[in-house]
């Protein structure tokens, strides 16, 4: 285990192991350990830098805590952020990314639900922030393919087990999905804008997992979809185009060559589309 921390701590995680889970660490503790990254590693970008970038969504963050109690959209696109770290987690060791896949599967945890805890207990939502940690640990310590696959898919597995008990205000499932689906591609379009405006990995491993998570939901409602709203169904096509083209796979292009405010733009048609 002291070799794991370690390992977290220079990977400039700025984690701490508490009883079993992670807390968040002051960035500039992280900076004063780890004064220089290595290129497939995750560095913190200021979250001026981010509000000032991020002109749609609110990028990596920005859930509205309060409103998960009440709103299945808002709980659910939670679990969709969380979802999105764990398929980025996964393809980024595929390819042999695994200091950023330790990151990635770690991140969620102190990102998202430990503001989400209160909400998760209210709804009897069992905490599942150990499967994370398991899966990072699994990681760093090179289990292979199988192994990390395997936690990857229990974590997915208890994503979708939380999702049947997010809170009910008439909404139906097919809006609520839609609804993630947008939120999801907003905040690739998001982090590819980041991704190119710093050169940063994480930011586009970010992104990434966003766009493979909305286009997953997006298969679910596709045909229904079609038949229900045409437009939106054109608009969100339109989109996962791009962001095919943007995001190729979990390795960042040497150069990022589609331009963010198409992307942004795109996004934008699919709001104006789902609000006529």
């Amino acid at each position: 285990m002291k070799t794991t921390i370690k390992r977290w701590s220079s990977l400039g995680l700025g984690l701490a192991i508490t009883s079993g889970t992670l807390a968040a660490c002051e960035p500039n503790s992280v900076e004063e350990t780890q004064p220089t990254v290595q290129s497939e590693t995750i560095r913190p970008i200021a979250q001026d830098d981010l509000s000032q970038l991020s002109q749609g969504g609110e990028g990596e963050g920005g859930v509205d805590i309060s409103a998960a109690l009440t709103d299945p959209i808002v709980f659910n696109t939670a679990l969709a952020i969380t979802e999105a770290h764990i398929i980025a987690a996964r393809d980024a060791y595929k390819l042999g990314k695994n200091d950023a896949a330790a990151e990635m599967f770690a991140h969620p945890v102190s990102e998202v639900l430990a503001d989400m805890a209160d909400v998760f207990a209210s709804r009897k939502v069992d905490d599942f922030s150990e499967l994370l940690i398991e899966a990072s640990t699994s990681v760093l310590n090179d289990e292979g393919e199988d192994a990390v696959n395997a936690k990857a898919d229990a974590i997915i597995e208890r994503l979708r087990n939380a999702a049947t008990k997010a809170p009910d205000n008439g909404t139906s499932p097919f809006d609520i999905t839609t609804g993630v689906v947008i939120d999801q591609l907003e905040r690739a379009a998001d982090m590819y804008k980041v991704a190119k405006e710093f050169g940063e990995y994480g930011p586009y491993l970010d992104g990434y997992g966003f766009y493979k998570t909305g286009a997953n939901a997006y298969q679910s409602i596709a045909e229904q979809l079609a038949t229900q709203n045409t437009a939106v169904a054109r608009s969100i096509e339109e989109t996962l185009h791009l962001l095919r083209d943007a995001y190729p796979d979990a390795t960042m292009p040497e150069t990022l060559d589609v331009e963010p405010a198409i992307l942004i733009s795109s996004v934008s048609n699919i709001q104006l589309s789902a609000t006529r």
